[in-house]
């Protein structure tokens, strides 16, 4: 991945710190958009100060399309995506409120949707791209009190297999990752650590993440990769 501009979204998130420095290692220029400045700082206490210097951030609401259009816009070229905003939500579907399913849909599904949607018109024209998206073990397994979670991840899933079809023919490609529970601090909080050990580590799964982002994997394309660890 040496020299290869890369979009990192949700590289200040408890994937990313996993994520952000083994891509940094191979070589890459990021480009990581934040929400709160309180993310840029908080990836300080994770990087040594030389890789910290190698990231633009940049200010972005994903969810706002006129704010992924100009991201991309600014880093000129993307040579590679990945994509790693997301949220997880949890209640029974009598109980659960339109407005809480549209808010994952949005965050899961329409983020991803927008940054590929951009990032892919930039890969077309130049000739090269890597997209990687996560989706989820629910998308594939789903789970009673997750219907919006896993509906949204399928979605995810879909959209990705869809880019790799279109795509075919090209050296670009489209591939999703499909992780159990992730072991990171926000899950920790809200699930206990009893079984963390049985988790999925965020560098392990950054090891197939980065995989798929790099020109090794050209002939990979439309891949539903699970990554369960224990669990």
């Amino acid at each position: 991945m040496k020299g290869k501009r890369v979009l990192l979204t949700g590289g200040t998130g408890g994937l990313g710190l996993g994520v952000t420095p083994m891509v940094l290692a191979r070589g890459a220029e990021i480009t990581i958009p934040y929400y709160h400045a309180a993310e840029v700082e908080r990836m300080k206490g994770f990087l040594v100060p030389a890789d910290f210097a190698r990231i633009q951030f940049h200010a972005a609401n994903l969810t706002q399309e006129a704010d992924v259009e100009r991201l991309v816009n600014t880093m000129g070229r993307v040579d590679v995506l990945i994509h790693l905003v997301g949220g997880f939500a949890m209640g029974k579907t009598h109980e659960y409120s339109l407005a809480e399913w549209q808010r994952d849909f949005q965050l899961n599904l329409e983020t991803t949707f927008l940054a590929c949607k951009h990032s892919l018109r930039k890969m077309l024209e130049h000739g090269y791209g890597r997209i990687v998206t996560i989706g989820s073990r629910g998308a594939v397994q789903p789970g009673g009190q997750l219907a919006a979670y896993c509906a949204s991840k399928a979605g995810v899933v879909a959209l990705t297999q869809a880019i790799a079809d279109e795509t075919k023919g090209t050296n670009i490609t489209a591939n999703v990752v499909l992780p159990s529970v992730i072991d990171t601090s926000v899950n920790r909080a809200a699930m206990g650590a009893e079984n963390a050990a049985q988790w999925v580590k965020p560098e392990s799964l950054a090891q197939t993440i980065c995989f798929l982002a790099s020109e090794a994997a050209q002939d990979v394309r439309g891949a539903a990769i699970p990554v369960y660890g224990n669990a």
